[in-house]
């Protein structure tokens, strides 16, 4: 005989038997939650889990190890995501195969084809906003205090002025041409901005590329 209590040994072979079940009635439950949400498994056949339910196995993304491959890897995602936007908008129509890559979201639609073209067909003078604000800035180094008064205080509020009622003006109109053209084009929404801002960036900068030249009439083939 030993001196240990019999008693010592039957709870712990209790306690035991009790981990041991509730671990086992533990199992499929937790099984159950990694399956999908709706899975109902079959009756009479065992939760399957997660790693052989699953159809397409993970694999580890290997991670860029110079800029210029990360610089690659952001511009191919682009493309695709572009390529989708596009086809989701009714394939290729108006836009070309070969400058498909400079079409975003807000370019799509021909009321936004039909704004490029209005502000591609004429000159302005918020195209040359960028030059125009170095060289007044280049001007207010003259050491002269009367010359630069009337540079800061009259040469580039007139400037200002002339972008902004440019752009107001601008936008009314390809927004009123817009709606006789395309009343049913949900892209009409923020064409004003979106031709006033087109006409700021310089005409060979332009994305995307202009398509008719200046001196043309920017008129749907459909209206005229």
């Amino acid at each position: 005989m030993t001196g240990y209590p019999v008693g010592v040994f039957r709870r712990r072979s209790a306690s035991a038997a009790t981990d041991s079940h509730s671990s086992e009635s533990a199992s499929p439950e937790a099984t159950e939650a990694t399956q999908p949400k709706g899975y109902t498994p079959k009756k009479g056949v065992p939760t399957p889990k997660r790693r052989e339910s699953e159809t397409i196995p993970r694999k580890p993304v290997k991670a860029p190890e110079s800029r210029k491959e990360a610089y690659r890897a952001y511009r191919d995602r682009l493309d695709r995501q572009r390529g989708q936007t596009v086809r989701s908008s009714g394939g290729l129509k108006g836009v070309p195969k070969d400058e498909a890559r400079y079409y975003r979201q807000q370019d799509l639609g021909e009321a936004r084809a039909f704004a490029r073209d209005y502000i591609d067909s004429r000159r302005s003078a918020s195209e040359f906003f960028l030059p125009f604000s170095i060289v007044i800035i280049a001007l207010l180094f003259i050491n002269n205090p009367l010359f630069q008064v009337g540079v800061a205080y009259v040469a580039w509020p007139l400037m200002m002025v002339t972008i902004i009622a440019e752009g107001v003006l601008v936008g009314r109109a390809v927004k009123k041409r817009a709606l006789e053209y395309f009343p049913d084009d949900t892209a009409i929404r923020g064409i004003g901005m979106y031709a006033a801002m087109r006409q700021l960036q310089f005409r060979r900068l332009r994305l995307p590329k202009p398509r008719i030249k200046v001196g043309e009439d920017p008129t749907p083939r459909g209206a005229r």
